[in-house]
C-alpha cells in the first residue's frame, strides 16, 4: 500500500469541509488527518491515548470533552474542529449511530456549512451498550440515518462509511463497563455480523464503502494490547486509505507537486539572460523553435539522410527502414489506432455494482460527483478528437 505525503493530502482536501463522526477509532483517524495536513510525523502514544483535551496540534475543543464531566457513559460528548487558511475538519464523537444528538448534528448540517467529505463509523457502542438482541434496532438506526443524511447533504458530498476493524479475543476499553464484560469474548463476531448489515445497508442507500475489517486481518501486529485501538502505523495507513479513495471517488490523481508562488505567473519584469547551457548555442536554452521554423519564406534544409540518398549509402551505414507487415487473414477485423483510438484511462469510477469485488482496496463510488481541485490532474472525463494520451 503506497502512502500518502503531507503535501499530497494538502493539495486533495485544498479549501475542503472534511467531517468525522464515530468513536475513539474514528478520533484517532480526525488526529491523525491533521497531524497529515501539517506535517509528515506520526502519531504518538500519548496522543493516540488522550481524549477530550483543550487543543490538540492547533485544533480546539468545541463542546464536551474536559469542558464538561469526562466518564465512559453513552453521553459523553466531544467535539473538536481544526481550521487553517484553506483546510476545515471536525469531529463529533458519538456512542449511537442515529439519537437525538446525531439528529442535532445532522441539523448543523442543514443550518450551516455543507461537508465535502463525511467519514462515520459506529459500532461497538452501539452492539454493546443498548439493547443484548441488537441486530433489528442497529439495522433501524443505520436506515435511518442513511435516509436523514442523503435529504440533508447534496449529491456532491462524498459520504464513507468505515466498516468496523477487527477486535481481539480479549478485549478491554471504556465502553467495555462491568456491566458488559460478559460480552467481551463473542463480541468480535458480532463485529462481522453488523459490518455485513451495515455493508448491505450502505449499498442500497448507495453510499461508500471502506472495509478497515478486511485491510487489516493481516495487520494484527498493529493493535495494542487492549485488543481494541491501534498504533500511529495502523491509522497512517487508514489515512492513506481514505485519502486514496476519495482521490478516486473525485477523479484526481494525487501529486506531490508543490503550488507554485502565485507572483511567478504575472512577474515578468526580471527575465534570465541567455546563456549557454551544456557547452551548447542558446536556442538549445529554450522550449521554442528557431527562428528559421517559424517563417514561411525561409525552408530549412532537409535531414542528411532521406529516403532516396539511404539507397546510394554503403550496407554498413544504411538505415534499416520498417518492413511492411503481412496482412492478417482473420476474419476478425483488427483494431486500428487513428484518431477513433481511445487510450484507456488510468483509473475509472466504479460503474456496476458487481466491479468493486475485483478492486484490492474493496471500495466503491457510486456516481460522479462535480469537484474543483485546482492543484490535481484531472483525469480527462471525455477524449480529445486527435486520440493523444494525457
Amino acid at each position: 500500500m503506497e502512502s500518502v505525503s503531507h503535501q499530497q493530502a494538502r493539495l486533495l482536501l485544498h479549501n475542503k469541509f472534511v467531517v468525522v463522526l464515530g468513536d475513539s477509532i474514528q478520533r484517532s483517524v480526525y488526529k491523525d488527518l491533521i497531524v497529515l495536513l501539517q506535517k509528515d510525523k506520526y502519531l504518538t502514544v500519548r496522543q493516540l491515548r488522550s481524549k477530550g483535551e483543550m487543543s490538540f496540534e492547533l485544533d480546539c475543543l468545541v463542546e464536551g470533552g474536559c469542558l464538561n464531566e469526562m466518564n465512559n457513559g453513552t453521553l459523553y460528548r466531544e467535539v473538536r474542529q481544526f481550521q487553517s487558511d484553506h483546510h476545515l475538519v471536525r469531529f463529533y464523537f458519538v456512542t449511537r449511530i442515529f439519537s437525538t444528538y446525531m439528529l442535532s448534528i445532522i441539523k448543523d448540517f442543514r443550518q450551516g456549512l455543507k461537508p465535502d467529505v463525511v467519514i462515520v463509523n459506529s459500532c461497538v457502542w452501539d452492539i454493546s451498550r443498548y439493547n443484548p438482541k441488537w441486530i433489528d434496532d442497529y439495522k433501524e438506526n443505520l436506515k435511518l440515518f442513511f435516509d436523514e443524511l442523503k435529504m440533508v447533504l447534496p449529491q456532491e458530498t462524498l459520504v464513507i462509511w468505515n466498516l468496523t476493524m477487527p477486535l481481539g479475543e480479549r478485549i478491554k476499553g471504556g465502553f467495555l463497563v462491568p456491566e458488559i464484560e460478559h460480552k467481551a469474548p463473542q463480541l468480535r463476531y458480532d463485529v462481522i455480523e453488523a459490518n455485513f448489515c451495515g455493508w448491505t445497508l450502505a449499498n442500497c442507500c448507495e453510499m461508500d464503502v471502506l472495509d478497515l475489517h478486511f485491510q487489516f486481518r493481516f495487520s494484527l501486529q498493529h493493535r495494542t494490547k487492549d485488543g481494541v485501538h491501534w498504533n500511529a502505523i495502523a491509522h497512517r495507513r487508514i489515512t492513506a486509505l481514505l485519502l486514496r479513495h476519495i482521490a478516486q471517488a473525485w477523479g484526481v490523481m494525487l501529486t506531490a507537486d508543490e503550488v507554485p508562488d502565485q507572483k511567478s505567473f504575472y512577474d515578468c519584469s526580471q527575465k534570465p539572460a541567455a546563456a549557454k547551457v551544456n557547452n551548447y548555442s542558446e536556442e538549445f536554452a529554450t522550449d521554442s523553435l528557431p527562428r528559421a521554423y517559424l517563417s514561411f519564406e525561409e525552408n530549412p534544409e532537409p535531414p542528411p539522410y532521406c529516403r532516396e540518398d539511404a539507397e546510394n549509402l554503403s550496407p554498413a551505414v544504411k538505415p534499416q527502414w520498417p518492413r511492411p507487415r503481412r496482412k492478417h487473414r482473420s476474419k476478425r477485423k483488427q483494431p486500428r489506432y487513428g484518431f477513433n483510438y481511445m487510450p484507456p484511462h488510468y483509473f475509472e469510477p466504479y460503474k456496476d455494482q458487481h466491479d468493486h469485488r475485483h478492486h484490492q482496496l474493496v471500495m466503491r463510488n457510486r456516481h460522479d460527483r462535480p469537484h474543483y481541485a485546482p492543484y490535481s490532474h484531472h483525469r480527462p472525463v471525455r477524449h480529445p478528437f486527435h486520440g493523444y494520451q494525457y
